[in-house]
């Protein structure tokens, strides 16, 4: 269909697999996350839990946008998201996805709650560089800004749970009586009160649904680096688009663009400005007049893509640049159309066809299914000295979706692990 040799075909498939594979293996590895505490509480039974959270997962990544996912894509260096050797792309992506499964299967294997994103962004991070050393590659780094940002919510999020677990539970501690139910291990035969049953159910759905949006979305990402690094001329840029809005931005960045004192940049800052310039010349040269992707050459879909990506990278330079300020001759409102073009622009390379984040979901729904058992023991039993009470369950969910919610962050494994570690101690 696609026009590939075998060989390709079937490196293509092996791609595709792994990461389902991934995206499957995170499915039950994380799913304690969810389900530990409704299972330790009675408010719900194993299974009905287990299939409950799979179903919130498959529709967290079906609904849950693509913003996590290109955040992915965008931690690789920008010389290999427009790189063409195709085996690059397909060495990174093995590469990142073998060390991902092999640790989260060791450390599913051994009831060890780490986290499955901490384990990818390493890897990640690991092939990024890995990728300087490629031949005939040079000057590359990593976005070290994203990863900068990475770094810090991965920080921010388990000191921010941290406390605010620690804070609620004082305060359900003097709000409410020593001897209120809610402080003890739940009765093997009871369910608990109608008001903590619902609080727990619906924090438990939350942190699924956000979960399948955030991890789901890794899966979405990796889908998304091999078709374009495999298939360029079919998925570099979203042929659901039209080519006509392209062209008129493009038009308008080199009309703004055109606008700027060049004579007051320095090297660094003019080397941009012609980059902008150039590559945006290129995109009206093959959008104009036409009403579709179709209509460019497959061999220049890919550089189409390039340029797009490359003039976001520009920009970003040239605006936040110190030395730039007195040749950017444009008002506040120029400025804000201008960044709205390149913002609009990158919509045409950060994209994901449904079925992709149907796939993704699928696998996720189906693994948050299986293989729960080993790390919700872990939590339930065997990081506290006691068995988790309601208040400590209800606690645990609520900061989960709370620190999901508000920081947006990576990850938020170690929130549920160092939370754990605090409220379920016998002086709890």
């Amino acid at each position: 269909m696609f026009g590939l040799d075998a060989g390709l075909t079937i490196l293509l498939i092996i791609c595709l697999l792994a990461v389902c594979t991934f995206e499957f293996i995170n499915g039950f590895h994380d799913t304690a996350n969810a389900v530990a505490t409704v299972i330790y509480t009675h408010s719900l039974k194993p299974r009905i839990a287990v299939i409950w959270s799979g179903l919130w997962n498959f529709l967290g990544v079906y609904t849950g946008g693509i913003a996590v996912a290109m955040g992915i894509v965008n931690l690789l260096p920008t010389e290999a998201l427009v790189d063409q050797n195709v085996y690059h792309g397909i060495a990174m992506i093995l590469a990142l996805l073998l060390t991902a499964v092999i640790w989260n299967l060791g450390t599913w294997y051994y009831g060890i709650p780490c986290s499955s994103s901490h384990t990818l962004i390493g890897s990640i991070f690991g092939v990024g560089i890995a990728y300087m050393f490629l031949p005939d590659v040079h000057n590359v780094a990593l976005n070290w800004k994203k990863v900068e940002d990475v770094g810090l919510s991965l920080l921010i999020s388990p000191i921010f749970g941290f406390g605010l677990a620690m804070l609620l539970m004082m305060l359900l501690k003097a709000l409410l009586k020593k001897k209120n139910k809610i402080f003890h291990p739940p009765s093997s035969s009871k369910a608990p009160p109608l008001w903590i049953r619902s609080i727990l159910v619906l924090t438990c759905t939350s942190v699924s649904f956000s979960h399948g949006s955030n991890d789901g979305q890794k899966g979405v990402g990796l889908v998304m680096i091999i078709l374009i690094g495999i298939l360029p001329a079919y998925f570099a840029l979203d042929a659901s688009k039209s080519p006509e809005k392209l062209y008129a931005n493009a038009t308008q960045v080199r009309a703004l663009v055109n606008k700027l004192d060049t004579l007051k940049f320095t090297d660094l800052d003019m080397a941009e400005y012609t980059t902008i310039r150039k590559k945006a010349d290129t995109l009206i040269k093959y959008t104009a007049n036409i009403k579709m992707f179709e209509s460019v050459p497959q061999n220049k879909r890919f550089e189409l893509r390039k340029d797009i990506i490359v003039i976001g990278k520009s920009a970003d330079k040239l605006f936040t640049s110190s030395t730039a300020k007195d040749g950017i001759k444009l008002s506040k409102s120029e400025i804000s159309k201008f960044k709205s073009f390149i913002k609009d622009n990158k919509s045409y390379t950060e994209y994901a066809p449904w079925w992709v984040i149907l796939m993704i979901s699928v696998s996720l729904g189906l693994g948050t299914m299986i293989g729960w058992k080993r790390i919700v023991i872990t939590i339930g039993e065997r990081i506290g000295k006691s068995h988790l009470t309601y208040a400590q369950g209800a606690t645990a969910e609520i900061i989960a979706a709370s620190t999901i919610t508000v920081l947006l962050p990576w990850d938020y494994r170690l929130v549920q692990l160092m939370y754990c570690r605090l409220v379920l101690q016998e002086r709890w």
